[in-house]
């Protein structure tokens, strides 16, 4: 393709293309920094992947597709955006400021808490004769994982696998008349409805009846001991005298919690599993060694 001036010659066959030039300039600059620190952005060539056809080449474009490659209009000029702290607004891929790598450190502990740790981690050094020593054979022996019971039966897998179609299947109004409950009368009494009802009727002579004395003393309800005393409130009024009490030495003794040792990290032993030098010059007996052997399932 030839230029001759401001209008685009093709190669191919002699017409003229009223497309401005200016507008396809403009399209095939890159795209400006944004900051200065960015890295430089490295573009492509104009080259295309496919060879193009003759008639794109020489397609006119329509009113519609001039009016489509107009660029967008620039309305930042009229926005007037208040700053937040005096500070100008960050420019895209720029670096955060003095403020923001400030508040991005982690929280430092306080000198009250690092001196009253025992030790700067819950984790301690390993000495060299630790790392340096040979386990026995019973050592190894008893480092490996528990083995699965010879019964041990693992899960079974699902019998069936239900299709997609009986998930989102509905049920049809016979077969939910189906898996409604039967429901049962009761013919041994009478059927009520309402609550407090009576279950059967009552005749007209126990009506009529009359209780004799024996009768009415084994009616009344049973009565509480005479040494019975209601429960106390939870709070009742402190008497003045228990308010002007002196507590003694020996109440004061009493009083005072019981003090136990920590079992904490802080307390923790580190020699506590420490062997002595006779243990380990001992020999394990011919007995001792068949009682150590693990109990075969």
């Amino acid at each position: 393709m030839a230029t001759a001036g401001d209008l685009y010659v093709s190669s191919y066959m002699p017409y003229t293309c009223a497309c401005p030039p200016s507008r396809i300039h403009v399209l095939a600059e890159p795209k400006p920094l944004y900051c200065e620190s960015s890295p430089t952005l490295v573009w492509g060539n104009q080259e295309t992947i496919w060879t193009v056809s003759g008639g794109a080449l020489t397609a006119r474009p329509s009113a519609r597709v001039l009016y489509l490659s107009r660029p967008k209009k620039d309305f930042s000029k009229y926005q007037h955006r208040s700053v937040i702290g005096g500070r100008a607004l960050l420019t895209k891929y720029g670096y955060p400021s003095e403020r923001l790598l400030r508040l991005a450190e982690p929280k430092k502990f306080l000198p009250a808490f690092l001196e009253k740790r025992a030790r700067e981690s819950p984790e301690w050094p390993v000495s060299l004769a630790a790392q340096n020593y040979n386990p026995s054979k019973r050592i190894l022996e008893l480092a490996q994982p528990k083995g699965l019971h010879p019964d041990f039966v693992p899960p079974r897998e699902v019998p069936a696998q239900i299709s997609s179609f009986a998930i989102k299947a509905s049920a049809s109004a016979r077969i939910q008349k189906l898996a409604e409950p039967l429901v049962k009368e009761l013919t041994c009494c009478t059927r009520h409805n309402a609550p407090g009802s009576v279950i059967s009727m009552v005749s007209r002579s126990p009506r009529k009846v009359v209780a004799s004395p024996r009768t009415i003393e084994l009616a009344k309800p049973r009565q509480l001991p005479s040494n019975f005393k209601p429960p106390r409130d939870a709070e009742w009024p402190v008497s003045e005298a228990a308010k002007r009490a002196v507590a003694t030495p020996r109440l004061l003794e009493l009083s005072q919690p019981t003090s136990r040792f920590r079992m904490g990290l802080t307390a923790l032993n580190p020699d506590a599993f420490r062997v002595k030098e006779a243990a380990l010059k001992a020999v394990c007996s011919q007995r001792l060694h068949e009682l150590a052997q693990p109990v075969r399932r």
